[in-house]
């Protein structure tokens, strides 16, 4: 009597059953969808941004206080001028972020953390989601909503 020996062959089936598990498994992944995408490129675009911000202060500050001892005046920091560009930067990467708001143009002004918006939008749902953004975003102290909604006509 001859013992057959089945230890290759139930490595072969184990083997090949996770081989099919594994493909399965990757054909279940999605790719990230353009929302995902758009809030990494936003995300990206904001850091550059602020990374740039940050490159330049001394330099500004140095100018700013040039300026100051020629005119005897004194203006605001760079340190404000800085926040009122992140904040103008990130409200901005937010609406382009936006479903709602992507396509609408909306102006965004900061100046000592008050953000000032103006702009036309189609909807009050547009206009409401504005302000929610704003309102988000950290640093800033009132908005000023100059928005005006006027529904497109077809």
């Amino acid at each position: 009597m001859k013992i057959k020996n089945d230890q290759p062959m139930i490595f072969s089936n184990v083997f090949v059953t996770l081989l099919f598990a594994a493909v399965i498994g990757l054909t279940g992944c999605k790719q990230e969808g353009p929302a995902e995408e758009a809030g990494k490129k936003v995300d990206e675009s904001v850091e550059r941004t602020q990374e740039r911000l940050e490159e330049g202060t001394e330099q500004r500050q140095e100018s700013i206080e040039e300026r100051d001892e020629a005119t005897g005046q004194k203006s605001g920091s760079v340190e404000e001028y800085l926040d009122d560009s992140a904040i103008t930067a990130k409200i901005k990467a937010e609406m382009v972020a936006d479903p709602l708001l992507s396509a609408a143009k909306i102006d965004v002004i900061t100046d000592k953390g008050v953000v000032k918006l103006s702009g036309v939008l189609n909807s009050q749902q547009s206009a409401d989601r504005a302000l929610e953004i704003v309102r988000s975003v950290k640093g800033v102290k009132s908005v000023e909503n100059n928005l005006v909604v006027s529904p497109v006509s077809r």
